[in-house]
Order: structure tokens, then C-alpha cells, then sequence
């Protein structure tokens, strides 16, 4: 049964060991959340153009897009020109800004190298920046410019809500990997003295350290959704054509989060074990001392 312990806890040491990796590489790369413009920006480029595709098929089907309208009735003598399609109107107003490539972390966000060649040129010869910090403080600059008094207010009111999601998620893993680390410390101690309660403490910490790792993720995945669904939509949405999804950091981080709830339930599952043996070798030795 010892010899079960120990290795109970030798492996919750290790599991632990690689989550703080796991958790360190997700913290340090910039890689939580990406984006993919360019089909967007194709579609902008063909868009007011002689379209290559055939008649009556669509560049990104969509169940709610309206229909395209015959050409022969378009085309007919006396007849005014029919009016542009809703999703025509929208493509239009999307393709009067500019949507980049980017991957964004707890830090920065950054251009996706190699996805748009004029901003990769406009990077070598310095006018823009590869990647941008970004902002834990608040700063009107930030909010856009010549809009209606109601509408500035509900954009300053969801900057600090958006600043406060962003807070919660680098402070809950920078708690996270703080208390991961300090159960780990005397784990490895309460191995090297085989004392129990020092085991227990580290896998009660360790369950600790998931649970901030939780919120913070949580808070995290609360925090992109609520910067997609901003208001108003024509400054902050993502046209349809734009992919976006959590890249591989994030993946890094839900993986040390169950690393981290293995190794704490290894570790206070392994002194149970040890204190079973002394329950049953107590009765022994009363009954040979009468």
C-alpha cells in the first residue's frame, strides 16, 4: 500500500509538472484566438466585378441570403434595373473596412505572417507594427469617433465590461500557475519526507489551481463572445466569410487545466491509501499487547 502511494503522488507530481508547462506555453504565445480574412478579402476584391461563378450560385451560401434575381427580367426593354440584393449592400459596407488576419493572446495581437502580402510588405518597411499590446487600462482613444451621444455611451460602458472580462482572465491564470507551482513545491517535499498531510495540502492546491484555471478560461471564451456580439454590429461584427476560432494556446490551457485536476485528485487520493494500512495494523498490535 506505501509503495502504491508513493506512486500515486509521484505521478500526481509529474502530471502537475507538465500543466505548469502546458499553462506557461499557452500564457507566453499569442495564439488563443485567430482569425482568417482572407476569403473576405478575395470576395471584396471580385466584388462590383464580372463574377466568374455561375449563374445563380452564391460566393458563401447562406440559408437567410436572398435569391438572386433572374437576368432575363433585369434585362428586359423599358425596364428599370432591378435594385442591389440585401447581402450585396451588406458585402458592400463590409468591404469599407479593413478586416486583417490576426492571432491574439493574453499580451498581444498580432498579423498572421504570411496570410496578406501588402500588410506583410507594410510590416518590413515599418509602417505598421507585426503585433500590438493589448490594453488592460482604459482609454477614450480607443472608442470611435463622430457617433450619436447614446451610442458613444453604450461603447464606453462595454469597453470597461470587455476591460474588466480581459482582467479576470490574466489574473485567474497568473493565480492559477502561482498556486499550481506552490502545491507542486511541497508535494515534492512531503515526498522527500513522506510526510501524508503535506501530500494532501499539494492536491487540495492543485484542485485549487484548476479551479482559478477554470474561471479564467471561462472568463476568457465569456470575453470573445461578448466582443463578437457588440454594439453596433457594422463596428465591431465579423462579416460571415471571416473564420475565427480558438487556436492552439487555448487548447494548451484547457490541457494543463486537466492535467492539473488529475494530479489533485491523484494526490489526495494517495495518502487514503497509506491511512488504511494504519487502520488495519492498529487492532493488531492492541490485540497482541493483551
Amino acid at each position: 500500500m506505501a509503495a502504491a502511494a508513493q506512486a500515486l503522488s509521484g505521478c500526481g507530481l509529474l502530471l502537475a509538472a507538465a500543466a505548469l508547462a502546458l499553462l506557461a506555453v499557452a500564457i507566453g504565445t499569442d495564439s488563443w484566438y485567430e482569425t482568417d480574412a482572407r476569403r473576405h478579402r478575395e470576395r471584396c476584391r471580385g466584388f462590383g466585378h464580372k463574377r466568374s461563378d455561375p449563374p445563380g450560385s452564391m460566393s458563401a451560401p447562406s440559408s437567410h441570403l436572398p435569391l438572386r434575381a433572374r437576368p432575363p427580367r433585369a434585362l428586359l426593354p423599358g425596364r428599370p434595373p432591378a435594385p442591389a440584393p440585401a447581402a450585396a449592400a451588406a458585402l458592400d459596407s463590409h468591404c469599407g473596412r479593413r478586416f486583417n488576419s490576426t492571432v491574439s493572446g493574453l499580451w498581444r495581437r498580432c498579423h498572421r505572417a504570411g496570410y496578406e502580402p501588402d500588410s506583410e510588405e507594410l510590416i518590413r518597411k515599418g509602417v505598421i507594427q507585426r503585433c500590438t499590446a493589448v490594453k488592460y487600462h482604459y482609454t477614450s482613444s480607443s472608442l470611435p469617433r463622430n457617433l450619436p451621444i447614446n451610442i458613444t455611451n453604450t461603447i464606453r460602458q462595454d469597453e470597461w465590461h470587455a476591460l474588466h472580462l480581459r482582467r479576470m482572465t490574466a489574473g485567474f491564470i497568473g493565480m492559477a500557475v502561482s498556486i499550481i507551482l506552490f502545491g507542486w513545491i511541497i508535494g515534492v517535499l512531503g515526498c522527500c519526507k513522506q510526510q501524508e498531510l503535506m501530500q494532501y495540502v499539494a492536491g487540495l492546491l492543485f484542485l485549487m489551481g484548476g479551479t482559478c484555471c477554470i474561471i479564467s478560461l471561462c472568463t476568457c471564451v465569456a470575453g470573445i463572445n461578448f466582443e463578437l456580439s457588440r454594439y453596433p454590429r457594422y463596428v465591431y461584427g465579423l462579416p460571415e466569410d471571416i473564420s475565427h476560432g480558438y487556436g492552439w494556446s487555448m487548447f494548451c490551457a484547457w490541457g494543463g487545466l486537466g492535467l492539473t485536476l488529475l494530479a489533485g485528485f491523484l494526490c489526495t487520493l494517495a495518502p487514503s491509501l497509506n491511512t488504511s494500512r494504519a487502520s488495519i495494523q492498529k487492532p493488531r498490535q492492541e490485540n497482541g499487547a493483551v
